[in-house]
């Protein structure tokens, strides 16, 4: 089988490490938005009888696009526009049954929902289960432009990035964009725009070393397998899996097939493993998790690792992905992603290693018809090089940030950003500038 740099490129483009003496930076373009008042709900969500807490469970305000997730510690914020309070809330996981309660019912704080497994017997299962895992991912992958929003859209969307040194925090960025997103059916790239952006880096816990994560929010985006297939399942790598059925859930009280996929045994470059989760009825990707296998770090590294020090080795030691997909009149769009990236550093004469990891997550909180098809011009648009500005000016704005469906930080990044908060109103300048520093 060939194996062409071109491919390689596009493998390794959701993720390049820049290793070098400086950190670079961008700057920001801000935008101007309606002002929207919101009621903020917060709460939990847990499985009924183990009240272990669901990662990633979705909650969506009932007729609109309005929605969040829970975060690893099973806890959620959602923040709903005034006027709204007549509607459902719905509550969903993977393998549970589908909630819906009342706004009207939720209070202001600790709501906590309790989920049920939801046991998929033989007799629900339909007996024309497809025979060929691979041919059901190919028919999936093929019916983008049926199953899937076909019209320009602008999406807002929540996104978080941080980085850590081991367990401790070296740098924490938040910022919502927008995302002018392309119909599913076209070639055409979505183009994003930065509306408001935090972020503080401690270079003291960097050593020597500082790096340079490319691409910020597009790392999420691009993680949308149905919009960009070619970053896993290209025409040619799609044959260097093997596929198999799992035992099937259910989602929203429907049918979920569970495809398992990991490269072939003769396969040498890192390629992925994982899990596709496939709506049984209509051929539609819901939700995907699966990781890059790191068998051979040199062959990682090249993947990753564009530039470094001539005294350190530099490799990825996990990449893990997900995506998620939401549900609407019908039709389906990218609603939630996340990347794991941890690698570690070996220095040259010294005794312990560095171990880094990056993550990043987006969220998509409401989104509308582009039904004047506006487009972004070049200066309003985010590069895909780019990263988010220590000069982040979104926190000269302290009611910004309460006025979106936030995914809620872990509590060790929560605490961080109090921190970076109360640093940055005592640094406070004239001009409504703050420094991240």
């Amino acid at each position: 089988m060939k194996h062409n740099g071109q491919k390689h490129q596009k493998k390794s483009f959701i993720f390049q490490i820049l290793l070098s003496m400086m950190l670079m930076v961008a700057t920001n373009t801000i935008l101007f938005a309606q002002e929207v008042t919101f009621t903020e709900y917060s709460g939990e969500v847990l499985d009924s009888k183990t009240k272990k807490p669901l990662v990633f469970a979705t909650l969506t305000v009932e007729g609109s696009n309005v929605s969040t997730i829970t975060n690893t510690e099973g806890e959620f914020l959602l923040k709903i526009p005034n006027g709204s309070t007549g509607l459902n809330v719905v509550i969903s996981f993977l393998g549970y049954k589908t909630i819906a309660r009342p706004i009207v019912e939720f209070q202001k704080e600790n709501n906590t929902f309790l989920m049920t497994e939801s046991i998929v017997e033989l007799s629900e299962v339909n007996l024309s289960v497809p025979k060929d895992a691979e041919a059901l991912v190919r028919e999936t992958l093929n019916k983008k432009g049926e199953n899937y929003l076909n019209d320009p859209t602008v999406m807002t969307a929540f996104y978080r990035e941080t980085i850590k040194k081991r367990n401790r925090n070296v740098s924490l960025s938040e910022a919502v964009v927008n995302i002018y997103k392309t119909p599913y059916s076209s070639y055409k790239r979505d183009e994003l725009q930065l509306y408001k952006a935090r972020k503080s880096t401690d270079y003291s816990k960097l050593d020597t070393l500082a790096l340079k994560l490319q691409g910020g929010p597009f790392n999420t985006l691009f993680v949308d397998m149905v919009k960009y297939p070619d970053y896993i399942f290209t025409d040619e790598s799609i044959d260097y899996y093997d596929y198999s059925f799992d035992s099937s859930t259910l989602v929203n009280d429907k049918l979920i097939y569970v495809i398992n996929f990991h490269q072939k045994a003769e396969i040498r470059e890192p390629y992925y493993t994982g899990k596709l989760y496939i709506d049984a009825e209509n051929k539609i990707l819901t939700s995907a998790i699966y990781s890059l296998n790191i068998t051979d770090k040199r062959m990682a590294s090249q993947m990753f690792v564009k530039k470094k020090p001539r005294n350190a080795e530099v490799w990825p030691t996990e990449v893990a992905y997900r995506v998620d997909y939401r549900e609407k009149d019908g039709k389906w769009y990218y609603g939630y992603s996340n990347v794991l990236l941890e690698f570690k550093i070996d220095w040259d004469r010294r005794l312990f290693n560095s171990v880094y990891s990056m993550s990043c997550e987006m969220a998509i909180t409401d989104w509308e018809k582009n039904i004047s098809n506006a487009q972004l011009t070049s200066k309003e648009k985010i590069k895909s090089s780019m990263i988010l500005s220590d000069e982040a000016i979104g926190f000269a704005d302290p009611d910004f940030w309460g006025e979106y469906n936030i995914i809620e930080p872990e509590k060790s990044i929560e605490s961080a950003i109090k921190k970076i908060q109360r640093q940055l109103r005592r640094n406070q300048t004239d001009d409504g500038g703050a420094s991240a520093r």
